[in-house]
Formats: C-alpha cells, sequence, structure tokens
C-alpha cells in the first residue's frame, strides 16, 4: 500500500511539474519566458572526483584531506576538441568536454609536474596514452613527462595537463583562475583567457570604428531580414541567421545540440523581448543550458548561430544535414528548398 502511494504522488508530481512548466512557455504571455531544462539525454558528470580536495586547491593555499580517485587519475583524454567557453575562451577539452588546464608553478621548457599528493587529487594529471591533437592544430604541440609515481602525463608546448575535479560537466571552467596560478588551456598551450583578452581587445577596437561610423543608430539586437531566397528570416544584432535544431524539442524543452556540436552551433545570446523588432515579444524567451549559460529561444525553440556564416546576410546553415533550419517572423522554422 505504501508503494501504491508513493507512486501515485509521484505521479501527480509530474504531472504539477508539466503544468508549470506549461505555463512558462507557450502561454502566450506578452513578456519574456524564461525557462530551466536539462539536456535531451541524461549528461553524466566529467568532473572526476569532484567531492575530492574540498576546500583544497587554491594553488597550495589550504591544507585539506582528500581520498584519490584512482579511475579519474587514469582516464585517458581522447581526441581532444577546443571549445568557446563564456568569460574564459577558445579552450582545449578531452573527448567528454572536460576542460583542461596549465599550472603556473609547472615548468615547460622542460617539462616538469609540481602537483603531487593531495594537490594531485583536486587536480588529476591527465595520462599522455590515448590523447589526440584537436583537428587543425599542430599535433607536434602534444608531448608527455614521466611523474614521481612512474606514470605518463599528457603535455602541451611543454605543459603538463590536467583536469579539475570540480568541474562536474561539460563544459564547465570553474577551475580558470583558482589561486591565481591554474589556467585553462588554450590549443597552443598558453593560457586560453589571455588569448580571449587579446581577441577582446581587437574586437572592442573594431566595435569602436563600427560605432563612430555608425553615431546615433540603434541597431535592434534581434530583427527581421528579407533574404531573396528564403523570404522574412530573424537575425541578430549583427546581421547573423538565427537557426533552430531539428534534435532539439520546444515541448518538453530539451537540448540535442551538446558537446562538440557546440564547436559549430554557437547558442545565441538573451535578448530583452521589448527590443526585438519585428516579431511578436511573446515568442522571444530565453532558456538555462547545461553548464549554467542562457540561450535565447524563439517559439520556445533554442535558437544558435553558425560559424560557416562568416558575414551578416549568410544563410550557409540552412537545411545542413535535414536538421538546421533558419526561424521566420512566426517564430517558425523555413523549410529546406524542395
Amino acid at each position: 500500500m505504501g508503494n501504491r502511494n508513493r507512486a501515485t504522488a509521484a505521479a501527480a508530481g509530474s504531472v504539477l511539474t508539466v503544468l508549470l512548466l506549461a505555463s512558462g512557455c507557450g502561454s502566450g504571455d506578452d513578456g519574456a519566458r524564461t525557462v530551466t531544462v536539462r539536456p535531451a539525454s541524461a549528461e553524466r558528470a566529467v568532473g572526476h572526483g569532484a567531492g575530492a580536495g574540498e576546500g583544497y586547491g587554491e594553488a597550495y593555499g589550504e591544507a585539506a584531506e582528500a581520498e584519490t580517485d584512482a579511475d579519474a587519475e587514469a582516464t585517458v583524454a581522447g581526441k581532444l576538441a577546443v571549445r568557446e567557453i563564456p568569460q574564459v575562451g577558445s579552450v582545449l577539452t578531452d573527448a567528454a568536454g572536460s576542460t583542461l588546464y596549465r599550472f603556473d608553478k609547472d615548468t615547460a621548457q622542460p617539462p616538469r609536474s609540481n602537483c603531487e599528493d593531495a594537490c594531485a587529487t583536486l587536480w588529476p594529471a591527465v595520462p599522455a596514452d590515448g590523447a589526440e591533437a584537436p583537428p587543425g592544430t599542430d599535433a607536434g604541440l602534444l608531448g608527455s613527462v614521466d611523474r614521481a609515481d612512474g606514470t605518463r602525463q599528457l603535455t602541451i608546448a611543454g605543459w603538463p595537463v590536467y583536469r579539475y575535479a570540480k568541474d562536474t560537466r561539460p563544459g564547465e571552467a570553474k577551475g580558470e583562475g583558482v589561486g591565481g596560478t591554474w589556467h585553462a588551456l588554450g590549443a597552443d598551450g598558453g593560457k586560453a583567457a589571455d588569448a580571449g583578452k587579446a581577441d577582446a581587445g581587437k574586437a572592442d577596437a573594431g566595435q569602436a570604428d563600427a560605432g563612430k561610423a555608425d553615431a546615433g543608430k540603434e541597431v535592434a539586437p534581434l530583427s527581421v531580414v528579407d533574404d531573396a531566397k528564403l523570404g522574412k528570416l530573424l537575425v541578430d544584432g549583427q546581421g547573423r541567421t538565427l537557426y533552430r535544431f531539428g534534435k532539439d524539442s520546444a515541448w518538453p524543452m530539451k537540448f540535442g545540440c551538446l558537446d562538440a556540436c557546440l564547436n559549430t552551433w554557437k547558442p545565441a545570446a538573451p535578448v530583452a523581448a521589448e527590443k526585438a523588432v519585428g516579431i511578436p515579444a511573446r515568442l522571444v524567451g530565453s532558456v538555462e543550458r547545461p553548464d549554467g549559460t542562457r540561450q535565447l529561444t524563439i517559439d520556445c525553440w533554442p535558437v544558435y548561430l553558425f560559424t560557416g556564416d562568416t558575414a551578416p546576410g549568410q544563410t550557409n546553415g540552412q537545411g545542413l544535414q535535414g536538421l538546421w533550419f533558419a526561424v521566420n517572423d512566426a517564430g517558425k522554422k523555413i523549410p529546406a528548398a524542395g
């Protein structure tokens, strides 16, 4: 009897959850809708011992006792990838999406690791065996160094490579800047954040020049343009086409574009509904992604930018794989040409 009561309560809870979500997305309210969802498939943790070393890791700033996660230390990196992480930059990750790090107290010439014992519990060394260079990068930057325990650790441009135990989901970079000595790795072995600052400086300079040319002219962050082939479609503030993905869903809202997919398709930043031009404000909303960032939604569908569109007005992503489609001014996908 007790089991039946619990099952009934669980079912009632599920119905209540559906009703609450339905009232927040697709309700027809004029205000922007904000939704939090999980990915389409259950997301496995990639933190490699997230509970280990709690309180440690401020680059030897604090001492702590922790159990060593042997499985985490032995996890191979597989085929590396480069991933854009907000507020950090272009970051090197392992095949599971875990951010990779370097330590300022190590040396690259010659390669040497100075993270041992308790430090290595919170910052597990990445094994050299099984690691492959990301596409389009110099495979010669990958190397190895012998650790004090006799294992071989992966190096990038001579720098020993680590994971951070408190990164529990793909795309997290909680270890960036810890103790002022731990930094997410760029594909060239440099600090990803430094490269990001340099790129941001160039972008700011370019925006400043553009601002002078367009002084007094305000650009809507979300608007509608007329495309010669596709008709009316949505673009962001830079004139870039917005797309939705057939493996996502609007109700229940789920994500199909995760991990490596995000290297090609970038989640569009949220927009205040009242600033959108040419589309009903009630269709404009946002959703929290599994990595904690927020993404623009149109009629409850997450929308993306395509890295293959290199100039405003391009629609190179339209119809790709039969899954990616531009979005019209009614919030619907624009079918691929027959």
